[in-house]
C-alpha cells in the first residue's frame, strides 16, 4: 500500500481541435472545470496534428478566461519545441496568469510526423538524454544567475542570461514511462503525468518504486513528487462496464483506491462522450466524494 500522504486534486484534459464545434465544447469543459472547483486543464502538445490549435497559444488563452485554473502542457512536445523557449514561455505564461502554470513535459513520439515538421528523429536512449537535458536546460533558464553555460550532447547555452522567472515554485512534470526515465524522474523533476491507456493500474506499482529509487538515491523524500494521472472513460447512471465506465459510485471507489493504493494524487480527466456534462458530474459528484473518502481513510 502506498498513499504518499498529498492533497487530492483534479483536472481536465480537453481536445484542442480547432474545428467550430469542439472549440465551444472545449470552452464549456474549461468552465465547468473553472466554476466547478477543480484545479487543473492539461493539454496534450502535437504541432503536427493538423486539427489541433497550436498548444501554447491556447494555454495563454485558457488563462486569460480564467481566474482559478492552472494549466500546464500535458506534455510539450520537447522534440520540436526548443527547451530554452520552451522555459522562457513558461516563465512568462506564470508571470501573466499571476502563478498559474505548471511545466509538463515529454521525449516525444510519431517521429514520422516529427521529422515531417522539420525535427530530429531520436532513438529512445536520445530522447531520454534529451529530456534529461531538457530539464537542466529549464531550471538553469528559471535561476537567478547572471548568466547561465551548458554543454550537453543535444542542447547548449552559451552565456545566455535567465529570466524571467516564474512567480511562484512552478513544477517540472515528467510524462514517462521507461524505467530510466522514471529513476531521472525521481532524482529530478517535481512530478509525474502518465496516462491510463499505457501506465495501467497494474503497472504502477512498479513504475512508482522505480521513482521513489531514484528519489532515495539523492536524498529526496518520495513525497515531493506529484503523481497526476491521465484518466479517459464515462460516467454512467447504469451498470459498469469496466475501468472507470460506470456510475459516480464506482468511479469515487476506483480513484480512492489509485490515491491510497496505488500512491497517484491528481487526476486530468478527459471525458470519452458529452464532455461538458461529464466535467460538470466529475465536479459536482465524483471530486468532492473522493476528497472525502480519502480524507477519511487517512484519519
Amino acid at each position: 500500500m502506498t498513499d504518499y500522504g498529498r492533497e487530492v486534486e483534479f483536472g481536465v484534459f480537453p481536445s484542442p481541435n480547432a474545428d467550430a464545434e469542439f472549440l465551444r465544447e472545449l470552452w464549456g469543459v474549461v468552465a465547468a472545470a473553472e466554476h466547478g472547483g477543480l484545479e487543473f486543464a492539461g493539454f496534450q502538445d502535437h504541432p503536427y496534428q493538423r486539427r489541433h490549435l497550436d498548444t501554447w497559444s491556447l494555454m495563454a488563452t485558457v488563462l486569460a478566461r480564467t481566474e482559478r485554473l492552472r494549466v500546464f502542457p500535458d506534455v510539450a512536445n520537447l522534440p520540436l519545441r526548443s527547451p530554452a523557449v520552451i522555459a522562457k514561455s513558461a516563465a512568462s505564461l506564470d508571470v501573466l496568469s499571476g502563478g498559474r502554470f505548471e511545466l509538463g513535459l515529454g521525449a516525444g513520439a510519431f517521429w514520422e510526423a516529427v521529422v515531417a515538421m522539420g525535427g530530429d528523429e531520436r532513438s529512445p536512449r536520445e530522447a531520454a538524454d534529451a529530456l534529461v537535458e531538457a530539464v537542466e536546460v529549464v531550471r538553469l533558464l528559471w535561476s537567478d544567475a547572471r548568466s547561465v553555460r551548458y554543454e550537453g550532447r543535444h542542447y547548449r547555452l552559451s552565456g545566455v542570461k535567465p529570466g524571467p522567472r516564474p512567480v511562484h515554485d512552478m513544477g517540472v512534470w515528467l510524462g514517462v514511462l521507461g524505467p530510466r526515465l522514471l529513476g531521472a524522474l525521481g532524482r529530478m523533476a517535481d512530478g509525474w503525468l502518465p496516462s491510463s491507456g499505457y501506465a495501467t493500474p497494474d503497472r504502477l506499482p512498479d513504475m512508482q518504486a522505480r521513482i521513489d529509487a531514484g528519489a532515495a538515491r539523492v536524498g529526496r523524500d518520495p513525497a515531493e513528487i506529484r503523481r497526476a494521472y491521465n484518466v479517459w472513460g464515462t460516467i454512467t447512471g447504469g451498470a459498469s462496464r469496466g475501468f472507470l465506465e460506470g456510475p459516480v459510485e464506482q468511479w469515487v471507489e476506483q480513484l480512492t483506491e489509485l490515491v491510497l493504493v496505488h500512491g497517484m494524487d491528481t487526476f486530468v480527466f478527459g471525458p470519452a462522450e458529452e464532455p461538458v456534462r461529464q466535467v460538470e458530474v466529475f465536479a459536482a459528484e465524483v471530486a468532492p466524494a473522493v476528497r472525502a473518502a480519502v480524507a477519511a481513510e487517512r484519519s
